[in-house]
């Protein structure tokens, strides 16, 4: 995996960079609903995206939203949290030596579809993974929260020795736990070498949790008799979107593409887990969709131009208009609540189908992020129905 390419001449670095886009973030990033939250949970997944790493990006590909699921039934204070997420890539040659082979895919979002296409769009080539470096980049670019409350936390994997490259890591494992932001450290191999490679240092210093996962293990994912209704109720949840101003195009066609990302990986669950996200509160597009605009008070449907209309909706009288958008609103309503149903019924027949299996000594990432969340999350206050 270790493939030693610094010697790269600047005109192959030149050629190479746009099959990734900018260095520092994405090339066309969606406008962002940046109002307050009064809990905000804020998680940066660093993926380490050198040779031999195929295992752990599929993993997080078709497993991102059992992350953001996580939080579907938590509470604190009697409110359910408003979930962001980040995304870095590190350790490949295909990136920037300038930025340490470090790259923003994506900033803080609550733009799940976003995150969804980024994950997708990432590929593995063999490199330099320097842990310290992708740590202090996602520190000094996000926009991380400045409240004690935050659940802030970093999630990086990879398997090459913790401490590689120019940035001292256990020095910018230090520094994000003075800035409120828990470091957890996922090694893709056995745990033995973890140790050895330092990855439990990172995690100790950073004040979470080391954990050992084998990124070629395929995920586990237990067919249920509720996955088929599901899936296709999160399809049908789309009819209810009415797309709005200059972003409905590009956020109907960032919905569309997640749906199929997740279909194509309905074998590990990706499908259904994506359905149950798109019927749970984070699931937010009011930068485009008028029902949760509405919602959220961020635009008067009554003074939009014909123009920012859904077709369907030109024509109407102001009065109209808001009982259009009301109806669609309990349409979704409906179907969320349908899914939720299901997926209860669902998560009984997993669990049940899971005690009758030999548990597994190793985790796949998936696992590994979801015990962890609830454990860290729970430690600050959120409370999750069982």
């Amino acid at each position: 995996m270790k493939t030693h390419l610094m010697l790269l001449s600047a005109a192959t670095m030149l050629l190479t960079a746009p099959l990734h886009g900018r260095e520092n973030g994405p090339a066309n990033e969606p406008e962002v609903d940046s109002a307050p939250a009064k809990n905000r949970v804020q998680i940066a997944l660093l993926l380490d995206t050198s040779n031999s790493m195929d295992g752990l990006i599929d993993q997080a590909k078709t497993q991102l939203w059992k992350v953001v699921n996580t939080f579907t039934d938590a509470k604190r204070d009697g409110e359910a949290p408003r979930v962001e997420v980040a995304l870095y890539e590190y350790g490949n040659n295909h990136l920037s030596v300038d930025n340490q082979w470090v790259r923003q895919v994506q900033p803080l979002s609550s733009d799940l579809d976003s995150i969804s296409k980024a994950l997708f769009s990432l590929k593995t080539y063999g490199g330099e993974e320097y842990c310290g470096a992708v740590i202090r980049r996602s520190l000094s670019d996000l926009r991380w929260d400045d409240s004690k409350d935050t659940y802030k936390v970093i999630f990086i994997a990879g398997n090459e020795p913790f401490t590689q490259g120019p940035v001292d890591a256990r020095k910018a494992c230090k520094d994000a736990l003075a800035k409120g932001v828990t470091i957890n450290t996922i090694h893709c191999g056995s745990r033995e070498e973890g140790m050895t490679g330092a990855w439990h240092d990172g995690a100790a210093l950073g004040g979470g949790k080391y954990m050992a996962i084998n990124q070629d293990r395929a995920v586990v994912n237990i067919p249920a008799p509720q996955d088929k209704e599901i899936s296709d109720l999160g399809i049908e949840l789309n009819k209810t979107y009415l797309g709005y101003g200059k972003d409905r195009a590009a956020g109907s066609a960032r919905q569309q593409e997640a749906d199929k990302d997740a279909s194509a990986n309905a074998k590990a669950g990706a499908g259904v887990n994506r359905a149950v996200t798109k019927a749970g509160g984070n699931y937010r597009n009011a930068t485009w969709d008028l029902v949760d605009a509405a919602r959220d008070k961020k635009v008067d449907p009554a003074k939009l131009a014909e123009a920012e209309l859904p077709e369907a909706m030109r024509g109407m009288k102001p009065e109209d208009r808001a009982a259009y958008i009301e109806k669609a609103a309990k349409e979704r309503a409906a179907i969320q609540e349908k899914i939720v149903t299901l997926n209860r019924e669902r998560e009984a027949f997993v669990a049940e189908e899971m005690k009758k299996q030999a548990a597994k000594s190793d985790q796949t990432l998936d696992e590994a992020l979801v015990e962890t969340t609830r454990e860290q999350a729970s430690a600050r206050g959120y409370t999750f129905a069982k």
